[in-house]
């Protein structure tokens, strides 16, 4: 009965140290030299100072920013979740209604041009991408805010193609733009 008892407390105390230490060093020894920016969070770099993760969604409040998906945690990874409310929810359907009219003035566009992802947020709370057509509806108001002449409407349109990740093969997911870098593009966008 000992000997048994000795043996399966050995067995835990060996799995532990290949489970609990060696594998994880391992790994992250590996991620360390194959993938050093992703193992460090995808943190973004401008002039020397972290502006954020390329990962993370961010608030945007600024007229003269590309803004992204609301955020039932406040952007914050940890914990990460959403609101867990349906579409048969009277509190969803009403906060999805007030914000669509919100950005719809805040736009200039109508409340039925507002693409849904602007209006609902990801399942993570920290979805740094948005659909291209949530982009598009904030040009021009992204635009007027930064002062820029709308013959500069192509060019800040080629910034959101240039910030577009495509789907992955050509067929998994949907074209989705990274809020964060459009916004450093467009902060080094010359008047």
């Amino acid at each position: 009965m000992i000997k048994h008892l000795q043996n399966s407390l050995l067995m835990v105390a060996a799995f532990t140290l290949i489970c609990g230490v060696a594998f994880p060093l391992l790994v992250t020894g590996i991620a360390a030299v194959i993938a050093p920016s992703q193992r460090n969070g995808s943190m973004v770099i401008v002039k020397g100072r972290e502006v954020g993760s390329a990962l993370v969604g961010q608030a945007w409040t600024s007229e003269k920013y590309f803004h992204g998906r609301p955020s039932a945690i406040g952007n914050q990874p940890l914990p990460s979740g959403g609101t867990n409310r349906t579409v048969a929810s009277a509190a969803f359907r009403k906060d999805v209604a007030v914000l669509r009219d919100s950005l719809a003035k805040q736009n200039e566009v109508e409340g039925a041009a507002i693409p849904s992802d602007l209006v609902m947020a990801s399942a993570s709370g920290i979805d740094p991408h948005i659909s291209t057509e949530a982009a598009q509806v904030q040009v021009t108001r992204v635009m007027k805010a930064r002062g820029l002449a709308s013959s500069r409407r192509a060019h800040v349109e080629q910034l959101i193609s240039a910030a577009t990740d495509q789907p992955l093969v050509g067929i998994f997911g949907m074209a989705r733009v990274n809020v964060l870098r459009l916004n450093i593009a467009m902060d080094a966008l010359r008047q």
